[in-house]
């Protein structure tokens, strides 16, 4: 099987409502501003979190390291049910993935394309919106599924009720946040087309950004999947957990959907060190907060910057901005690069829009330097 990350994927292309309520204010230490290194890449291209796991996950690593003689079963099984009780799912509802990115692989394969004709469902369609995250339209293409793209609205939100419309069998897949835009679908309309989709039709929610949300118009549809067995919802460490280079990701539905997807995976797909990482992380939760804070704070920076230049950004509920800079964007890619700062690739359905990782601070003046440069040339 190809398994293939987030940040791989776009490397080969070249070119919530728990967290809406009032928080009590965090007493944290703002990192130091220290320019880059000179020379350095100043990488903003793939909406990482440039501040690591947690030192508590570093430290579970580094303990781990005495198990790396070990088959990862243990951790696996303490992973999985730190993860159900966190979500409010019994373990038996908790798959682990090598990131999302394998999540979204096998639910490709199992439900659209070549692998729903095998499991009697037909040639199953795989739906989706556009611009959103790719790599799943990629994998349903290569196994023969046919692919629809919906446009998002005015609004940049999910056209569920199209999408639902176009929806044949198959796989509908929703991210939210969405990626590239940042932006989010209404909690009542991802509610109905959960409720009123037939169930042959499954739904796989992408929930990868869903720790940065502020919006009270949003929630995680977890609680969902007792009801519907049409249901999976993806999450991943890689983004608020600072863990998108170990690889460590898990899926929430119905045990016999689950039952489908594991023998696709790859044995023991997520190893002994992401396990103990996620298992950190969990232990941490002043992690979230902490990351969610400083990634509000210099997002609304950069937004304000951005703005003040001319260039307005769609309101972003996520660790990145997507900002129409009103001309067609490769060119742009390409003169940021020149200048080392490496920002989001091009979106077709959205040309003249960049999309751009929010980095530590002082990334994000070196960016702005950079880019009032090439906007004046």
């Amino acid at each position: 099987m190809n398994n293939i990350s987030r940040r791989r994927f776009a490397h080969l292309l070249g070119a919530g409502a728990a967290f809406a309520a009032a928080r009590p204010a965090l007493s944290l230490a703002k990192p130091p501003l220290t320019a880059p290194p000179a020379g350095s890449v100043v990488r903003l291209s793939s909406n990482e979190n440039p501040f690591g796991p947690s030192a508590k996950a570093r430290k579970a690593m580094t303990d781990a390291f005495e198990f790396a003689c070990r088959y990862p079963d243990d951790h696996a099984d303490q992973l999985v049910a730190m993860i159900a009780k966190q979500d409010g799912v019994p373990p038996e509802q908790v798959l682990l993935g090598a990131g999302s990115s394998e999540i979204l692989e096998i639910c490709a394969i199992a439900f659209t394309g070549r692998g729903a004709e095998r499991a009697g469902a037909g040639g199953g369609t795989l739906v989706v919106a556009d611009p959103t995250f790719e790599l799943i339209a990629r994998h349903a293409s290569f196994h023969g599924a046919e692919v629809v793209k919906i446009p998002l609205t005015s609004s940049y939100a999910h056209d569920l009720p199209q999408m639902a419309a176009a929806a044949k069998g198959g796989l509908i897949y929703v991210c939210n946040p969405n990626n590239p835009t940042a932006s989010l679908t209404p909690k009542k309309d991802v509610r109905e087309l959960i409720n009123t989709t037939p169930r042959e039709t499954m739904i796989l929610v992408d929930e990868a950004y869903h720790h940065y949300v502020d919006s009270s118009d949003y929630e995680s549809v977890i609680p969902m999947v007792k009801d519907h067995p049409h249901l999976l919802v993806a999450r991943t460490f890689s983004k608020i957990y600072g863990m998108a280079g170990l690889r460590c990701g898990y899926c929430v539905a119905q045990p016999e959907v689950l039952e489908r997807l594991r023998p696709l995976q790859s044995s023991d797909s997520v190893n002994i060190m992401a396990l103990a990482a996620g298992l950190g992380s969990l232990r941490d939760p002043e992690q979230v907060a902490k990351n969610r804070q400083l990634n509000a704070q210099t997002r609304a920076m950069v937004m304000r910057e951005l703005k003040a230049m001319g260039y307005p950004s769609i309101a972003s509920e996520a660790n990145f901005v997507m900002t129409d800079v009103k001309r067609p964007v490769p060119p742009l890619i390409a003169a940021m690069k020149d200048r080392k700062v490496q920002i989001g690739r091009l979106f077709p359905s959205l040309p003249n829009h960049m999309r751009l990782t929010i980095g530590k601070e002082a990334e994000m003046k070196a960016f702005l330097s950079a880019f009032r440069q090439v906007a004046a040339a």
